[in-house]
């Protein structure tokens, strides 16, 4: 959630907090300019949806046993490479832009990756998996268009939040497809799909990555 920097006597204006932001590639949103920033969320969306759907191709032909098939104790299944990118998605989502509850709670200790591998064989269903997946995507939408709409206390500065966000977001969908891709490849023998069809799209050292906006 957006905190007030109360240091020199008062909130730091949203001018300051942007300025770094040239060093990464990112434009900086003015409070009057809502189009482009709209605009720019909005693809940052479609993108987001993109990695979503790599991953369900990676997956959904799969049977429930290899999708929580692991190669060895100290690995973690294609099951759990699914839950902990929801649970990462919306860990960020509500401690990042909005305190809201965690859409099942009882999954967020064991898809987190401070959980010790050999601890990570007991998974829930594949329906369960998929719905989780699907309600995070959900609320992603939901709070980052209210951002891009303009609809929060602090759109400037959340702006600037929910871009960051939502690049982490997709390149860590498509880290963690990485992982499935490699399991489900050499170990179960499937053939993978293609790269996803997106100019923003590169490789880094053998990875799908999102590149910042320029």
């Amino acid at each position: 959630m957006p905190l007030a920097d109360k240091r020199a006597g008062g909130q730091q204006p949203v001018e300051a907090i942007a300025a770094p932001l040239s060093e990464l590639g990112l434009s900086r949103p003015h409070r009057t300019q809502t189009g482009g920033v709209m605009y720019e969320l909005q693809a940052l969306l479609r993108e987001y949806d993109r990695a979503r759907a790599y991953t369900d191709e990676l997956w959904q032909d799969l049977t429930p046993d290899e999708v929580t098939w692991r190669p060895r104790e100290n690995s973690s299944a294609i099951g759990w490479h699914l839950g902990h990118q929801a649970h990462v998605a919306h860990f960020m989502i509500r401690n990042l832009t909005a305190a809201e509850p965690s859409p099942d709670p009882e999954l967020d200790a064991l898809m987190d990756s401070a959980r010790p591998e050999k601890f990570r064989g007991t998974l829930p269903t594949v329906r369960r998996l998929a719905a989780f997946r699907g309600t995070v995507a959900e609320r992603v939408h939901a709070r980052i268009g209210d951002i891009a709409a303009g609809q929060v206390g602090a759109p400037a500065q959340l702006t600037i939040v929910a871009t960051c966000l939502l690049t982490a977001l997709v390149n860590h969908e498509y880290q963690h497809d990485q992982w499935i891709g490699e399991v489900r490849s050499e170990n179960l023998g499937h053939a993978l799909p293609p790269d996803p069809d997106s100019d923003r799209l590169s490789r880094v050292d053998g990875y799908l990555v999102l590149n910042l906006p320029g």
